[in-house]
């Protein structure tokens, strides 16, 4: 029996004549043209997670072994959805791309054994062993389409909004793999990774901009009197630092209080977790240390302290083999609650 098939029962059809080559997207995500092992797919996800540095796949390096492949399947979706969105030639290819993307997705639930793609083949074991559904994968895909069409967010309430689409997933998806699925405990996620994706957005105000985008609510900057224009010309000033300690302190309010999710599950899930949170703070110590001028140069979390935070997960693994405390189990498909 296929142990994708209950899920793709309620997945609407393929489109017809679609084409899964992607054609135009760069060349590290183009679709192969012999269908790879499992164990090359799951080796391509594994390179393509150790090669990037970020706080996803630093924080599945604390987790349990059995669990990494998940997690380099799981990154190695968000990482491609991301750049077909972000990385191509123009917005009607990375549309297209997204689609064809899109599609994919859905042929891995419907039709797995005609997947051909590295990232879809690896996971396959992922979505069966871990029990997830395709919803947290489609609204990724949502929020880059969205972005080729939506460049400009009116308030905090529309980057809410955006963030269930763009970040809350990967948390969701996170702790569905750890075998966590109480509503509870992932509402706690969204508001680390809503908190975390707009950290990021008021660190690459200048780098948004380049790409068309800005993520700063125009609500915000009415009230700062700040304009457009002067963000384009990058001119600092008193009003421009006045919203950026708010946004700053509203979004430190969300990744803390998403932090209590660090005492309700796991050790070493809570250490990965606790990953999430400090970096996600770090950032915005970084651009409170730089008096919240983000538009003369981006903020840095310097490498010292990324290796503070890194040895502080480690620490935090090597507690869980202690006794008297639980490592994370991978419980796939249970309901686990706290």
């Amino acid at each position: 029996m296929n142990p994708l098939s209950d899920k793709a029962a309620a997945i609407t059809g393929l489109p017809q004549g679609w084409d899964d080559r992607l054609l135009g997207a760069p060349s590290v995500y183009l679709t192969p043209a012999t269908r790879p092992s499992l164990a090359e797919a799951q080796a391509w996800c594994k390179t393509l997670a150790t090669t990037h540095y970020e706080n996803f796949h630093v924080a599945a390096f604390v987790l349990p072994a059995a669990l990494r492949p998940h997690f380099h399947s799981v990154y190695a979706f968000c990482r491609t959805s991301d750049d077909l969105g972000d990385e191509v030639a123009d917005r009607d290819t990375a549309t297209r791309l997204l689609s064809t993307w899109r599609a994919m997705l859905r042929q891995c639930f419907l039709q797995p054994e005609r997947s051909r793609h590295p990232v879809y083949i690896a996971l396959q074991p992922t979505i069966a062993q871990c029990n997830l559904p395709i919803e947290p994968f489609e609204d990724l895909i949502s929020a880059f389409e969205q972005d080729q069409v939506y460049t400009h967010h009116e308030s905090l309430e529309t980057l809410e909004a955006y963030s269930r689409y763009s970040a809350n997933p990967v948390g969701r998806l996170v702790l569905m793999v750890c075998g966590y699925r109480s509503e509870e405990l992932l509402r706690l996620s969204d508001e680390i990774c809503t908190g975390l994706q707009l950290a990021n957005f008021y660190q690459d105000i200048v780098e948004d901009r380049a790409r068309g985008r800005r993520y700063i609510p125009a609500d915000a900057m009415r009230r700062f009197h700040v304009s457009d224009d002067q963000l384009i010309a990058r001119r600092f000033d008193a009003g421009v630092r006045s919203m950026m300690e708010f946004l700053v302190t509203d979004a430190r309010a969300r990744l803390n209080r998403g932090g209590r999710l660090t005492t309700m599950v796991g050790g070493d899930l809570a250490s990965s977790l606790r990953l999430f949170v400090k970096g996600g703070n770090a950032i915005l110590d970084a651009i409170a240390a730089q008096g919240y001028d983000t538009l003369q140069s981006r903020p840095v979390v310097s490498k010292a302290v990324k290796l503070r935070l890194l040895a502080g997960a480690l620490a935090g693994k090597l507690l869980t083999a202690l006794p008297g405390h639980a490592a994370v189990e991978p419980t796939a498909g249970k309901d686990r609650v706290a």
